[in-house]
């Protein structure tokens, strides 16, 4: 019998980044609607690695956007020591330093699939390019995936 336990973001997160810092890869379940489209909430997983400041335009990173609050989104932008985010499914930016970057995505596994999808791979890259230039019609793009239940 196995039992799944849920925490508070406050007492997970501190305990992740400390495994990563260790030299752990961790393998998390995703919660919440803001890499939608193509991530879902309790359906898919993401695995990170400490970050390192080894990150680039395009990495879906796991990043502190302010005093205790995380989110696992895309880099958009970098200029110097600012970052700018976006999660997928989400229509505002969102701002952190280089150094509120904690841990990168180097693979997810979704509907349900034990085979990972790698970052680096050419459907990741094509999905992740193609959504990012959607940008300008994102908002419909969103409200049709919503309508039909996607």
């Amino acid at each position: 019998m196995s039992a799944t336990v849920q925490l508070t973001n406050s007492t997970f997160i501190p305990a992740l980044i400390k495994m990563l810092e260790e030299g752990h890869t961790v393998t998390i379940p995703l919660k919440g609607n803001s890499m939608r489209p193509f991530l879902q909430n309790g359906r898919d997983k993401a695995e990170l690695v400490l970050a390192n400041g080894q990150f680039e335009v395009g990495d879906v990173v796991l990043a502190e956007i302010t005093a205790g609050y995380f989110v696992l989104h895309r880099i958009i932008a970098i200029d110097n020591d600012d970052i700018t985010l976006l999660g997928d499914g989400n229509l505002k930016n969102e701002y952190c330093r280089k150094s509120d970057v904690k841990a990168k995505t180097v693979k997810f596994f979704r509907k349900g699939s034990d085979k990972p999808e790698y970052l680096t791979g050419k459907k990741w890259k094509m999905y992740s390019s193609l959504w990012m230039k959607l940008y300008p019609i994102r908002r419909y793009l969103l409200f049709i995936f919503k309508f039909i239940g996607y």
